[in-house]
């Protein structure tokens, strides 16, 4: 038992906190303080060291050597964040005794009232105890991960292997059977089940006092079921494809490294010549510079309004439609066109050829094809156009 008072003990772990790091860091290393470390530790730090701790009653013996009090290692756990990660067998055993608790509440419902409530505070401690330590392995579990997805010990492939399929088998698939609600014989599970009974409880239970235990331990059940949940997901989505990744990237990274080692031992296919090859030409920067200097000397420009040569020539239709009516009947259409255009022009432009026999679909011109195969040539600029001997006339009006 502890004579000293509480804050006497608060201030020695104020002041005296490395002596106590110390204790813990070499209790996590060893799993023991040997005499041997005990005393040395103490000596660093005073004479007087060794009777405060004792009286304390921060470490205990065992055998000859010492060991941390379990309160005094989970407050520097909990403070460091030094913990390592439990297996799941450790952690399932709370499925017993919240069972059991579960079954003797169920059954003693209508026995001695202080019984019950005991038993409801002790079964609230237990599921509390159980989700800290489902937080704590997965917390644990997702840094140790990034560590050795990072490599920062720079571990060889074939450990990191090892490690991931260790992992794997031994904490993450037991621990995410512990946490799956559909499963019958999880603890997330029976501690659903609880859950609805304690609820169905603080509704109708017979005794005031019982109904409001209930209703502190459903809060706390609905919390647990979403933490849970929220763990199992970090498994899930986080830790297994994390995992996984390590996993196939070193088994691919250790085949070729001992392929490396003895590559002679089986025949391989034919590879590719390796070579190297840039994304931009290896004399880019004289290119870049050229084309920039030209910019630097602009060159003398001018500017003059020259007279474009073209002809003007516009074909108005109803002038030559005009013509034509006044000179009917024609007996060559097509000749009458090349007299027209002679009038005005050496030589008979296609174009102009075309639009003058365009005359031909006005709806009050009468056409009649000879009766003969007589056909005339025309000669323009860039061709000799064989045609029919058109004869058109006023069309007859009804």
């Amino acid at each position: 038992m502890i004579k000293a008072e509480p804050r006497t003990i608060l201030s020695f772990l104020h002041n005296h906190f490395d002596v106590v790091r110390d204790l813990f860091e070499y209790q996590s290393q060893d799993g023991v303080i040997t005499r041997e470390v005990f005393d040395m530790v103490c000596n660093r730090h005073g004479q007087n060291m060794k009777n405060r701790i004792r009286e304390y009653r921060v470490v205990r013996t065992v055998g000859s050597d010492f060991e941390m009090r379990d309160v005094y290692f989970k407050l520097m756990e909990f403070l460091l964040f030094e913990f390592k990660p439990l297996l799941p067998e450790t952690i399932e055993k709370y499925k017993s005794s919240i069972t059991e608790l579960y079954l003797k509440i169920r059954k003693g419902e209508q026995t001695d009232r202080d019984i019950l409530l005991e038993r409801i505070k002790n079964l609230s401690q237990q599921v509390r105890e159980f989700v800290d330590l489902v937080e704590r392995n997965a917390f644990r579990l997702l840094n140790e991960t990034r560590d050795l997805k990072s490599n920062i010990d720079r571990v060889e492939y074939r450990e990191k292997v090892h490690k991931a399929s260790f992992w794997i088998e031994y904490y993450i698939l037991p621990l995410n059977k512990i946490l799956d609600v559909n499963h019958s014989e999880s603890v997330a599970n029976r501690v659903v089940e609880i859950s609805e009974y304690a609820n169905r409880r603080r509704l109708d239970f017979g005794d005031e006092g019982a109904r409001i235990e209930f209703e502190k331990l459903y809060v706390q059940l609905i919390q647990t079921n979403q933490d849970l949940l929220r763990q199992s997901r970090i498994l899930t989505n986080e830790l297994l494809p994390l995992l996984e990744r390590i996993r196939t990237e070193s088994l691919i990274l250790t085949g070729f490294i001992e392929f490396l080692r003895n590559p002679y031992r089986m025949e391989t296919p034919p590879l590719l010549k390796g070579s190297r090859t840039m994304a931009y030409s290896k004399d880019m920067l004289f290119k870049v510079r050229e084309f920039f200097e030209q910019f630097q000397q602009p060159d003398v420009v001018y500017l003059e309004d020259g007279v474009s040569d073209f002809d003007k020539w516009i074909f108005d239709r109803d002038y030559f439609l005009g013509q034509l009516r006044n000179q009917m009947p024609v007996n060559d259409f097509f000749g009458w066109c090349v007299k027209m255009l002679n009038k005005d022009f050496d030589h008979i432009d296609t174009e102009k050829f075309f639009a003058l026999t365009g005359l031909l679909f006005d709806e009050d011109l009468s056409i009649e094809f000879p009766k003969k195969n007589e056909r005339v040539t025309i000669s323009t600029t860039t061709s000799r156009i064989s045609v029919p001997k058109l004869k058109v006339e006023p069309a007859l009006k009804l």
